[in-house]
C-alpha cells in the first residue's frame, strides 16, 4: 500500500501556480492510471486505485501548504501505511528548472510543506520527488509572490515534460523501489544539466 501526496494550496486562485506542482502531478498520475480523485476525507481530496500490483492513494491535502502534515498524519494513522511508502511530490526552487530529484529521506530544507509533514509524522524517512520550478531572476523579487505565480507559455511546456517524468518516477518507486527510481531519474537530471 502506498500514498502519493501532492503538495499545493486549495482554491482556484492557486491553480497551476509553481507551488501547486504537487497537485498537478497527482492529477496527471490519476489520469495515467485511471484513478478518479473523488473522495473527501483526511482533510484531503483523494482517490484510490492501483499502480502495478499495489493499492495506491493519490492525495491532495486541503489544509494549505504550511499544514500539509495534518492531512498526511490523519491518512497515516488510519491506514498504517509504512512511512517509506508515503511518497511526497513537492516544488523545489533549489534544483535546476524543469528537472526532478528523488530523495529517499532527509530534511525539509526551506519547504514549509515538507517541514509540516516531518513535524507531524516525527519522521523524515519518506521518499520525495522534487520538481525544479526555477528561481526569481530578480534578487528583490518576493519569494512568496514567485512561488504563487504561474509559469509563462514556454516554461509551462518545460514543466509539462517534468510532470510526465515525475509520474514515471513515482510509478517506478511503486513498481520497483526508490533506489531504482533514483538511479534512473536522478541520473537523467544530471545529464540534462551537463
Amino acid at each position: 500500500m502506498y500514498a502519493v501526496i501532492g503538495l499545493g494550496n486549495p482554491g482556484k486562485e492557486y491553480a497551476n501556480t509553481r507551488h501547486n506542482i504537487g497537485f498537478d502531478a497527482v492529477e496527471l498520475l490519476a489520469q495515467r492510471n485511471n484513478i478518479p480523485i473523488n473522495k473527501i476525507k483526511f482533510k484531503s481530496v483523494y482517490g484510490e486505485g492501483r499502480i502495478g500490483n499495489e493499492k495506491v492513494f493519490l492525495v491532495k491535502p486541503q489544509t494549505y501548504m504550511n499544514n500539509s502534515g495534518i492531512s498526511v498524519l490523519d491518512l497515516y494513522n488510519y491506514y498504517k501505511i509504512p512511512i517509506e511508502n508515503i511518497i511526497v511530490i513537492v516544488d523545489d526552487i533549489d534544483i535546476e528548472f524543469g528537472t526532478i530529484r528523488i530523495k529517499s529521506k532527509g530534511s525539509a530544507g526551506t519547504h514549509n510543506g515538507l517541514k509540516s509533514i516531518i513535524y507531524h509524522l516525527q519522521r523524515d524517512n519518506f521518499p520525495r520527488v522534487k520538481v525544479g520550478i526555477g528561481k526569481p531572476v530578480n534578487q528583490n523579487h518576493d519569494l512568496a509572490d514567485f512561488v504563487l505565480g504561474r509559469f509563462n507559455g514556454d516554461d509551462r511546456k518545460v514543466i509539462e515534460v517534468a510532470l510526465e517524468k515525475t509520474c514515471e518516477a513515482v510509478e517506478t518507486i511503486i513498481k520497483d523501489n526508490v533506489n531504482t527510481a533514483m538511479n534512473i531519474f536522478n541520473a537523467k537530471s544530471k545529464q540534462a544539466q551537463e
